[in-house]
């Protein structure tokens, strides 16, 4: 599962970073900790699924992205 955890928050870290939004910018427009948030992008923590909708909505992308494969 950590694995599965890292991909995703690597996703969520690569939309985020090319769409040049500071990680305590997203955090705190979903309503978050920039704390958690890194946790999230660093696949150290399993978010709920309410928090991947949010931070989906906030990047303009669908939460499908978080998922794929970058091959």
């Amino acid at each position: 599962m950590t694995n599965r955890l890292q991909s995703i928050g690597n996703k969520i870290r690569q939309i985020r970073k090319g769409k040049n939004i500071p990680q305590i910018e997203l955090a705190v427009e979903i309503g978050i900790d920039r704390a958690y948030l890194s946790e999230i992008e660093n696949g150290r923590t399993n978010p709920s699924i309410n928090i991947l909708y949010a931070i989906s909505d906030a990047l303009h992308v669908n939460i499908i992205e978080f998922f794929q494969n970058n091959e």
